[in-house]
């Protein structure tokens, strides 16, 4: 979806007018227009798109405790925050951000953790790594190559989201739940896993079940 470079000639007060609603939804003054005779001429943008998925995930959210939503200054982000029951009350930062162009990836998430103890940080790998092993295990086929694409580095874990081969599973609604339900179990089963270190086998073993139940019941993204 391409973009160029238009002359318009507007009225002074009218660019006052949009340069101060622009500020306050933390977007420029072009992509405001943009966006205005997008809605007028019902065509959907890339970031009308981006807005519509972000404000359900926000949403649904709402509805699960312990997650605290922040936007970015960008169409294209969101931070989650949720707290971790563990010493030193760590917060487990959930970075999402769209793709403009939808297909055949969606976007990513990127979880990290403000941290300096190498213990934690040698934990919070050793989830990853296990996390990543269950996704291969019962989806990597879906993806190319018959891998998640993911990366692990110390400390922060990235994974790209695809996008769901059914087409009544592309709306803006569907990939919104799929990204909430994906965030949830992942968030979930990290604090089984924290929640039950004396007992490795025993937090693999509900890692999962969490994760089987959730292959069953939410759409793979």
């Amino acid at each position: 979806m391409g973009r160029n470079v238009y002359s318009l000639v507007l009225i002074d007060d009218v660019v006052d007018a949009i340069d101060k609603i622009a500020y306050e939804k933390k977007t420029s003054r072009s992509n405001l227009i943009n966006q205005i005779l997008a809605e007028y001429c019902s065509y959907s943008t890339p970031e009308m798109r981006m807005r519509d998925i972000f404000e359900s995930v926000e949403q649904s959210m709402a509805d699960w405790e312990s997650f605290q939503v922040q936007l970015q200054p960008s169409d294209a982000m969101i931070s989650i925050r949720s707290a971790l029951r563990y010493r030193y009350k760590p917060t487990i930062r959930y970075m999402l951000e769209l793709y403009r162009t939808c297909g055949p990836t969606v976007g990513e998430l990127r979880v990290s953790m403000r941290t300096q103890s190498q213990q934690l940080i040698q934990i919070l790998d050793d989830f990853f790594s296990f996390w990543f092993s269950l996704e291969n295990k019962y989806i990597g086929s879906l993806f190319p190559h018959g891998k998640v694409a993911c990366e692990i580095t110390p400390g922060r874990c990235a994974r790209q989201f695809l996008l769901p081969r059914d087409r009544s599973q592309q709306t803006n609604e569907a990939l919104a739940a799929a990204i909430s339900d994906y965030i949830h179990v992942f968030d979930t089963c990290m604090k089984l896993y924290f929640a039950q270190l004396e007992e490795p086998d025993k937090a693999v073993a509900s890692m999962e079940n969490k994760y089987i139940q959730y292959r069953k019941n939410s759409v793979m993204i």
